[in-house]
C-alpha cells in the first residue's frame, strides 16, 4: 500500500509511474488471493475514520464506498454476555463516559480507572517527552490500571491496532491509538472494513483515471543499481529498467538483498494470524466482534454468518502450532462465544500465519526509523516502518507513499490529523 499510494500521488499529478510488484496481485500484506477455488483476504483489515489519508487513497481509487463503516463495537465474554462500546451524547473527548460505564465485562471500579486512564492520555498526550522509551504496560502501571482493566481493556484494543502486545509496544503509540481513535472526535473510532476483498479495492481498472500509471505484476526487483552516488536502473526479471525517481517501497529486511544503504538491524517482526472457516449454516449474528480472555480477539461475519474470519494479532504462540492444531483451537474457543458452532459443520477451513506481518513498535524504536530521503539523492523509501508518523497500520503506509511523493516532487499530498 505504500507503494501503492505513491503511484496514485504522482500519477495523478502528471508523473509516468511504473509499479513493480512481485506477487500476481497487487496490496502486500494486505492483499486477498485464491485459496482452492475462494478469494480470501490474507487476514481481515480495517480502519477507522481517523485514518484520514487512507481513505483519500481509497477515494482517489473510486472504492471508497466499498467501505462499510460500524458505530458499534460488540465485545464478548465466554459464555457469550455481550456489552457495547458506542458514542454517547457528550462531546469528544467524553462521548464514551456513558458507554463506558455500562461495560458488563468490567466492575465499577475498573470502569473508573479506565476513564481516570483516558483522561491522563488527553492531559498528557503531546507533553511527555519520555512515551516512546517506556512501554504502554509501564504507562498503565504507573496509572494504577488494574490488571482485569489492563487486560480486558486497554490490551483488547491495542494489540488489535497494534499488533502488539502492551508490554512490548511504545507508550507513545498506544498514546496516538487511544486520541485520534477514540477521544479527538466523537466519530473517529468508527470502524470501516472493507465489503469486498482487498484486492478489488485496487483492481487494475481503477488505475487508468489516474494517469500514466504502468502496473506490471510478476516483476520482482532483484537489484537496485547505485553508480557514482545515484540510482542508475533496477534489475527485474533479468531487464533494466531507468527512471529520474526510485522510491523502495518493501518490507525492511528486503534491504539488505537489494543493495540499499539503510539500516534496518534494529526492527524486529510482530506476526499476525488469519483463521477463514466455512460452515455449513450459520454460525455467528453480529457484523464483527471482539472476544475477551482467550487466544482469539475478532471474528468478522462473511457470507451471512456462514464464513467467518478470526483474527489474531501477536501471534506468536500459533506460530509452531500445525494447521490442525490451531483450526482446533479456533473452533473450541469461537462455540464458547457463540453456541451455534457446536451443531454446525465445518466444510473447509484455511490458516494465513503472517511471520512478518508488521514491524514491532517497542520502546526506543522509533529513533531508528528512517526518513523519505536517503543518502542516494534519487532513492526514496516508502513503507508502514518508515518514519510516517504513524505505527504499523494501512494509514502509515498510505502516508509514507504520500511522503515519497512530496519529496520528489515538492507538492503536497499528505493530509494532517485529525488532531
Amino acid at each position: 500500500m505504500a507503494g501503492l499510494s505513491a503511484a496514485a500521488a504522482l500519477g495523478s499529478a502528471g508523473h509516468r509511474v511504473q509499479v513493480l510488484e512481485s506477487r500476481p496481485y497487487l496490496g502486500g500484506r494486505a492483499a486477498s488471493y485464491d485459496a482452492g477455488g475462494e478469494t480470501i483476504d490474507n487476514c481481515q483489515h480495517i480502519l477507522m475514520r481517523c485514518c484520514v489519508n487512507l481513505q483519500d487513497f481509497y477515494k482517489r481509487l473510486g472504492v471508497e464506498n466499498d467501505i462499510t463503516f460500524h458505530r458499534e463495537f460488540v465485545i464478548v465474554e465466554p459464555g457469550g454476555r455481550r456489552s457495547i462500546l458506542r458514542r454517547g451524547p457528550l462531546p469528544a473527548p467524553l462521548h464514551f463516559t456513558a458507554s463506558l460505564l455500562t461495560l458488563k465485562f468490567l466492575n465499577l471500579s475498573e470502569k473508573l480507572a479506565v476513564i481516570r486512564g483516558m483522561l491522563a492520555i488527553r492531559s498528557e498526550y503531546g507533553k511527555r517527552k519520555d512515551l516512546d522509551d517506556i512501554s504502554m504496560q509501564q504507562w498503565l502501571e504507573e496509572k494504577r490500571q488494574p490488571k482485569r482493566a489492563i487486560d480486558r481493556f486497554w490490551s483488547q484494543v491495542l494489540i488489535s491496532a497494534l499488533s502488539e502486545d502492551v508490554n512490548r509496544v511504545a507508550a507513545a503509540h498506544g498514546f496516538q491509538v487511544f486520541w485520534l481513535a477514540f477521544m479527538a472526535r466523537s466519530d473517529s473510532y468508527e470502524m470501516g472494513v472493507p465489503a469486498v476483498p482487498l484486492g478489488k479495492l485496487y483492481r487494475l481498472e481503477s488505475w487508468r483515471k489516474l494517469g500514466d500509471v504502468d502496473v506490471r505484476l510478476r516483476t520482482p526487483v532483484e537489484r537496485v543499481v547505485i553508480e557514482s552516488g545515484a540510482v542508475r536502473s533496477v534489475l527485474a526479471n533479468g531487464e533494466e529498467l531507468k527512471a529520474d525517481h526510485f522510491i523502495c517501497a518493501v518490507p525492511f529486511e528486503r534491504l539488505p538483498g537489494l543493495g540499499i544503504p539503510v539500516d534496518v538491524s534494529e526492527f524486529e517482526h510482530s506476526p499476525i494470524t488469519g483463521i477463514h472457516l466455512w460452515f455449513d449454516r450459520p454460525v455467528i449474528d453480529l457484523p464483527q466482534a471482539a472476544m475477551l480472555d482467550r487466544t482469539i480477539q475478532w471474528v468478522f461475519n462473511k457470507e451471512q454468518g456462514r464464513y467467518v474470519q478470526l483474527v489474531v494479532s501477536a501471534s506468536r504462540s500459533l506460530l509452531d502450532m500445525s494447521r490442525a492444531d490451531v483450526i482446533a483451537l479456533a473452533l473450541k474457543e469461537l462455540a464458547e462465544f457463540f453456541p451455534a458452532v457446536l451443531d454446525a459443520s465445518l466444510q473447509k477451513a484455511h490458516v494465513v500465519k503472517e511471520v512478518r506481518a508488521v514491524f514491532s513498535a517497542r520502546p526506543g524504536l522509533e529513533a531508528h526509523r528512517p526518513g523519505t530521503r536517503t543518502a542516494v539523492p534519487n532513492l526514496f523509501l516508502a513503507g508502514d516502518w518508515t518514519r510516517s508518523g504513524w505505527p504499523a497500520t494501512m494509514e502509515s503506509a498510505v502516508r509514507s507513499g504520500y511522503l515519497a511523493a512530496e519529496a520528489i516532487t515538492g507538492k503536497k499530498f499528505l493530509l494532517p490529523d485529525i488532531a
